[in-house]
Formats: structure tokens, C-alpha cells, sequence
């Protein structure tokens, strides 16, 4: 039995996901880094277990009624864990994006902004004092009537509903209507109403037109509609809807974003005219601080907000001392770019997560374990160190920092390793190694080990060269102001930058009309699917081809069975009980709604019916249920399937299931599938290839697997452009473009550009000294 005061976290006979029994011990009050392969158990280990055991046992202790109201996971396949103190994880999930959610509402730093302007505000003469909610947008008492809050406002004019004033009403003059029926009535209204239809749009008196497309009437009128030979069309009571009224209403209230982004199209975005884009009352913007109000104060770097802040007065100092204190972590961790009303949904998962973390600095917490999932995503080696700055800081304060990393920098800056794999899958799920990071170096069949102490410079490559180039630019938006730039075409480019360069900025101006792209290719690391129901064999289309391959089995025939009976999005083959879910919801009194295998199908998806057709030995659920790897020796011999598992594969996907969730994806795995569907199409004309930080989420021995991949798409006559802060890519890229030198207002401009030795070499560049050293064998990552 060990003592309460163990040191130690001790895990025994862990199984959750791919982990085969695992018994593993990490001190406390270290800064342990849980490493390998993606899909070796890592996250299975400090997240689905160590995690999710604490979970467990905070929620023992909750009042049942309020559990309810808490996200939980479920309880861990786990024989014991001892010495285990309570948990906060800090992972890179993103919550439903809105507009309304903030730097500032996440980090808290504009409840002290408000604060400190109802309390040490200059107020104008007479001038009632507010309280700090008049300060905050996101309340009835401080949001401007106008806009609501927002800022904008949503208009629309006679140049975007009718984009071509040639055409007649009837020929779809009128082009923010709805198509089908619903824009046949509109239109058949308006003839009842005695509107000419069929005359072109220009030539309708201006009053006319100006009463079609904006009153805010719905006169009510017979209509008799054109008869079509054979149908009988009786006559109805039709309801006219001006074409701004149909598009603000689905703009505003339509649940499906197709159509809330058609509507989009006929709308531009303005600043309200009211509060000026303060989006506050005015009463609220007449206040200020230092001569300056608290939207403009709202909208201003954190480095510079933080130099700007008042020190006169008692309370102002106060209140000013504990802003700056919440501002300094953030700008620690390289965030100081950024404003506090940047809305959260422009930010970056890693982004995201740091922000969340300089919050937990201040939190004074004691003791607790936290668990990080890969702080360093998205973050320029300049910015690593700071990063490692704060996970001591979280020690020395008493806590325990488990973190799930990849990046070698934080490997070495740790106090204790644990090894996860060799492999990913099957193929891996135990522990190679837990102990102090130099140990590791003796570890054989350790990926890990090979990358962490591999001092040997980048093999040297020929730089292609370039065929042609694609120019960008001047581009003007967010911190770029003016930049043009070069990128060679039938080579791999790497842009490179700080945190807040304006790197995406700059590669989000490259589009298909541009002279020499040719077919342009995007792949970002956005959810492939926000439901369950979205799975890699769907997506990749693989599932289309099996579910043929069923449907041609002798079985499948005598029964009649077609291709849609293998589906299980549709009823026929699908178990209705839960509508091909696998899994029902109970409803638990008092309790949160918990989720359990189907009692019908036991979490096959399928009816019986169905799941007695087999082809070699397997029904249509057991594929699903195969990893890609084993699915790719399984339908060796079926051409169009064998070939998209061998995409998969060649971008180290060789792991996941066929039938995983799409919400159970990262966004690195996500990136991944997209890829693997283009690279399947084989395409022989050029296309140019754009990655937003591919490496993300990725183990060095996986970039490797990845790198082979894009410069193969290169040597194949394509074109690549990735923005990356992997030092391992940028060495071995053609050409490099390096912004900076700093973020936001302090970036924006191109510091050097050319091959990565030349780059190397460049003065008064952020990535120079690093590039530098990945090329003559120093840190990679």
C-alpha cells in the first residue's frame, strides 16, 4: 500500500484505446512530457486516462444535480492509479466559434479593463458613474442598439441582388431569391400583384424596383399558377417577401450554413453607423482612459495596452497592476500580437490553448496535475523557450505539468519522459521508457530517441529551381500593409514567421485566378466532419467502393440487396433502433445523459439482416472496424479501395480506423485524410498545393513519412507552399519566404526570401539562428 504523500503517479494495467495493459509510474511535481509516434497511446495515457481518472473522482464528489450540467468523459479502462492529485487539462479543442467570444472574455482581461473603467474612468461633466457591465458588449446594459453588440452592420443593395439588370424577373433577375419552388411563387406573386415580369429589370421604373426589392410589406394575393400539361395547379393564397427582407431573415435565422453563407453574398459587412464599430452606447464610449476609450484601448496590441495604462490615483493603480500582472503571461507566451477583442474564432487551436494557459498562471492554484496537449502547436522556436518559461513556473508553484509533445525543444527542457509506442495502432500501446530524458538515449526500437539526440546536419539537397513564379500582392490586410511576394512555381516553399507575422495572411491572397496556378488545392486542418456519422471511409469515398464490393457477394444478390443497403445513414440495411448510430443515448435522472453500445445491434450499426452478408470472412461492420493498415493487406486485390489505402498510408495514417468518428480526429489527422484524397486522384495537370503548419501534431518520425510525401508531389511537377515553424521542413524546402520580424503591428513585412542557406544567413530575422542550426545539425524542432 503506498503512502498518501507518494510521489509518484502510479498507473497500473491501463487499456484504454490502443494501450496493452500499461503500468507506469511519473513523479509529481515535475515537468513530464509523454512522447511517440501519432497513435501510439500517448493521449491515450495522460488524456483518456490519468485525465479522465481524475475527472472521475472530482465528479464523485459534485452534487449529482450539478453533475448534469458538467461535459464528462467516461470512466477509464484502468486497473488502479494511486497517488493521484486532482486535474485540470488544458487540451486543443475549440468550443462552438461565435463572435462574441473574445482574447479578452477568455483570458478575463476585459472584465479588468471595465473594471477599471467604471471605477477610475474620466466620466464628462455631469455624467452618471456606470457600472462595469455598461462596458461589456455582450450585455443589454452596454451593447449598442444599433448593431446589438456586433460592431457591423449587415446591408444590401440593388448591386448585389440584381448582379445583372439585363435580365427579366422571370429569367432570375433577382438572384438573392431562393431557386425551386419558393422563388417560382415570389415570382408568380409579383405577377398577381401586376409587376412585369417579363420585361429586363432596367427598364423597371425606378419606384418599382426600389418597392420589389426593400419594402418591408407582405400583401397577401391569389395566385393562378401557369398550368403544366397533365397537372392541375390550383389557385393559393401567396405571401410577397422583398428580396433584402428573405435575405436578412436567412442570414440572421437559418440553421443550415449553405444557405446562411448564400445570403452572405448579397450582404456587405459595414461599420455601424451608431457606435462607429465600438460596438457599445454611446453613453458608454463617452467615457475614457488616458484619452482614449475602451474600444480603442480594446483594439490595441496587448505589448502596446500594456505600456498605456494610467498610474495616477489610488484605485487606477490598483487596477492597473492587476491588468498588467494578467497581461504579462500572455505576452510570455509570444501572444502579445494580439488584441482583446480579437474574436476567438480567428485564432489558432494552439493559439487558443496558450491563452488558456497564461490564465492558469494566474490562477494561484496548488498541487493540481495539468495536463497539456502540445502547447507548442502553431508556436516559432523563438517563442519555445518562453513556453518552457512558464510550464516551470507551473512547477515551481507546486503543481504537476504532464504535457503530450512533440517538439524535441520541449522534450529536452523536461524533467521526465515517458516513451509511448514503437508504433502506432497495434503496433504500439506500451511503454518504452518513463524515466529522466537522458536515459532515453539508450532505449532501442525508440523513435523518439533517434530524432532527440540526432545531432547530424540536414543531408544536403540539391535546391530545385524554379520554372515560373505566381506573384501576390500588394496585399493590404490585417498587419500586412502593401507586401508583395514571389512564389516559384515546381518548388517546395516554406513561409516562415513568429506567431502573428501575417504568414496565413499572406498564403490566404494566393487563389486560383492568378496567372500560373492552375489548380489550386487548400488543405487545412478543419474537422472533415462534425458528426459521428462523418468517418475516414466515407470522407476518402473508400466506402463507396465497399459497399459495392458487398453488394456484388453472391449472398448480397439471392437477398437483392443493393449498394444501399451497406449504408448506414439510410433505413433498409441500418439498425433502426439506433438509426445507425451504434450507440443510444440514456437519459439518467439527475444525471448527465450518458451514451451505450445499441442493445439491438451492440454497436454494429447494422440489422441482422445485413450483418449476415460477408465477404471473406468479415460483414460490413468488421470492416469498419479494421485499421487502414489491415484493411489495405484485407482488399489487396480490389484496385479502386487498395489505392486509396495506400494514399492513407503513405501519409502515415496507417493507424485509424475506417469507421473513426470524424470527431474523434485531430486537426493534424484531419489535414492528413485530405491530402490522402488528393494524392489518390493522381492529377497529371499542375495543381499548387497550400498546407497551413502540416506538421502540426506530428512526431518528427511522422514528418519524415509526410516531407517524402510533398517533395514527391514536387518531383511529380506540382508546387507546394506550406507555412511551418518545423525547422527540419524549412531546411529541406527550395525556397523559403521569412516574415516578421515580430507579430502583429511589429510584423507584416518580408524579412528575406530565398533558398534556406541564404535565409540562414539573414540579419534581423526571428528564424535566421535557427534555420541556421537545423541546417549545420543543431535543434531540429
Amino acid at each position: 500500500m503506498h503512502s498518501p504523500h507518494d510521489p509518484y503517479v502510479r498507473v497500473r494495467d491501463a487499456r484504454e484505446h490502443n494501450l496493452k495493459g500499461v503500468d507506469v509510474d511519473v513523479p509529481r511535481d515535475v515537468v513530464a512530457v509523454f512522447t511517440g509516434v501519432s497513435g501510439s497511446g500517448k493521449s491515450s495515457l495522460a488524456f483518456g486516462t490519468v485525465y479522465a481518472e481524475a475527472q472521475r473522482r472530482y465528479f464523485e464528489s459534485v452534487a449529482p444535480y450539478a453533475r448534469r450540467l458538467i461535459h464528462q468523459v467516461g470512466a477509464p479502462k484502468v486497473g488502479e492509479i494511486t497517488g493521484l492529485p486532482p486535474a485540470v487539462s488544458l487540451q486543443q479543442r475549440r468550443a462552438a466559434p461565435t463572435s462574441r467570444s473574445s482574447v479578452g472574455t477568455v483570458t478575463n482581461l476585459s472584465n479588468s479593463l471595465r473594471m477599471l473603467f467604471s471605477r477610475a474612468g474620466d466620466y464628462p461633466p455631469g455624467a452618471e458613474r456606470l457600472d462595469s457591465d455598461a462596458f461589456s458588449p455582450n450585455t443589454a446594459a452596454g451593447a449598442c442598439p444599433e448593431c446589438h453588440g456586433l460592431g457591423r452592420v449587415h446591408r444590401t443593395t440593388e448591386e448585389l441582388l440584381v448582379p445583372d439588370p439585363a435580365l427579366s424577373i422571370r429569367d432570375g433577375a433577382i438572384a438573392a431569391w431562393p431557386g425551386a419552388w419558393q422563388g417560382k411563387n415570389l415570382r408568380d406573386v409579383l405577377d398577381a400583384l401586376g409587376h412585369d415580369v417579363d420585361r429586363p429589370w432596367r427598364e423597371l421604373p425606378a419606384a418599382e424596383r426600389e418597392w420589389i426589392l426593400f419594402t418591408d410589406e407582405q400583401p397577401v394575393v391569389t395566385v393562378h399558377p401557369v398550368r403544366d400539361a397533365g397537372r392541375i395547379q390550383r389557385p393559393y393564397q401567396g405571401t410577397y417577401t422583398s428580396a433584402r427582407r428573405y435575405v436578412m431573415k436567412t442570414f440572421s435565422d437559418s440553421r443550415s450554413a449553405t444557405l446562411r453563407a448564400k445570403a452572405e453574398r448579397f450582404l456587405a459587412s459595414a461599420p455601424c453607423p451608431v457606435c462607429g464599430g465600438g460596438r457599445l452606447r454611446p453613453e458608454s464610449l463617452a467615457v475614457t482612459v488616458g484619452g482614449r476609450t475602451i474600444a480603442e484601448l480594446a483594439a490595441l496590441p496587448l505589448t502596446e495596452l500594456a505600456g498605456l495604462l494610467p498610474a495616477d490615483g489610488e484605485t487606477a493603480k490598483v487596477l492597473t497592476g492587476d491588468l498588467v500582472s494578467r497581461i504579462t503571461p500572455v505576452v510570455e507566451l509570444g501572444l502579445g500580437y494580439l488584441s482583446l477583442d480579437r474574436s476567438t474564432p480567428t485564432l489558432s487551436a494552439g493559439e487558443l490553448q496558450r491563452l488558456r494557459l497564461a490564465t492558469q498562471l494566474r490562477s494561484g492554484l496548488f498541487g493540481v496535475v495539468y495536463v497539456l496537449d502540445e502547447p507548442s502547436a502553431g508556436l516559432h522556436p523563438a517563442d519555445t523557450e518562453a513556453l518552457l518559461t512558464v510550464l516551470a513556473r507551473l512547477k515551481a508553484a507546486g503543481n504537476s505539468v504532464f504535457v503530450v509533445e512533440h517538439h524535441l525543444e520541449v522534450m529536452r527542457g523536461a524533467d521526465w519522459i515517458v516513451d509511448v509506442g514503437p508504433l502506432a495502432g497495434e503496433h504500439g500501446g506500451r511503454v518504452l521508457y518513463s524515466g529522466p530524458v537522458a536515459g532515453l538515449a539508450e532505449v532501442a526500437g525508440s523513435a523518439t530517441a533517434r530524432h532527440l539526440f540526432d545531432r547530424s546536419p540536414v543531408p544536403a539537397r540539391r535546391v530545385r529551381t524554379p520554372r515560373d513564379r505566381v506573384t501576390v500582392g500588394p496585399v493590404s490586410r490585417h498587419n500586412l500593409r502593401g507586401v508583395r511576394a514571389e512564389f516559384p512555381l515546381g518548388v517546395l516553399t516554406a513561409v516562415t514567421g513568429v506567431s502573428g507575422s501575417g504568414k496565413s495572411t499572406l498564403v490566404g491572397e494566393i487563389t486560383g485566378d492568378l496567372p500560373g496556378v492552375g489548380r489550386l488545392v487548400s488543405v487545412d486542418q478543419r474537422p472533415i466532419g462534425r458528426t459521428p456519422r462523418s468517418n475516414l471511409a466515407t470522407y476518402t469515398g473508400l466506402f463507396d467502393v465497399v459497399r459495392k464490393v458487398f453488394a456484388a457477394t453472391d449472398e448480397a444478390r439471392e437477398r437483392g440487396y443493393g449498394v444501399g443497403r451497406f449504408s448506414f445513414n439510410v433505413p433498409g440495411g441500418r439498425c433502426e433502433t439506433c438509426q445507425g448510430e451504434g450507440f443510444v443515448s440514456v437519459e439518467l435522472l439527475f444525471l448527465p445523459s450518458t451514451y451505450a453500445p445499441c442493445p439491438d445491434c451492440g454497436g454494429a450499426r447494422y440489422n441482422p439482416g445485413t450483418l449476415e452478408v460477408a465477404y471473406r470472412g468479415r460483414n460490413i461492420a468488421g470492416v469498419l472496424d479494421l485499421t487502414v493498415e489491415e484493411a489495405a493487406e484485407f482488399f489487396a486485390d480490389t484496385p479502386a479501395v487498395a489505392r486509396s489505402l495506400a494514399a492513407l498510408l503513405d501519409v502515415g495514417l496507417g493507424y485509424l480506423r475506417l469507421g473513426q468518428p470524424a470527431t474523434e480526429l485531430s486537426g493534424g489527422e484531419a489535414q492528413r485524410i485530405k491530402l490522402a484524397s488528393e494524392l489518390q486522384r493522381g492529377r497529371r495537370s499542375h495543381t499548387l498545393y497550400l498546407l497551413d503548419e502540416p506538421t502540426t501534431g506530428l512526431h518528427p518520425a511522422d514528418v519524415e513519412v509526410l516531407m517524402r510525401q510533398l517533395h514527391g508531389l514536387v518531383d511529380a511537377g506540382h508546387t507546394v507552399v506550406v507555412v511551418e515553424h518545423d525547422m527540419s521542413v524549412v531546411a529541406g524546402a527550395d525556397h523559403v519566404i521569412d516574415l516578421g520580424p515580430g507579430g502583429g503591428d511589429a510584423g507584416g513585412r518580408i524579412v528575406a526570401a530565398g533558398p534556406p542557406g541564404e535565409v540562414a544567413r539573414a540579419s534581423g530575422s526571428a528564424t535566421a539562428p535557427y534555420l541556421e542550426r537545423a541546417l549545420d545539425g543543431g535543434t531540429r524542432r
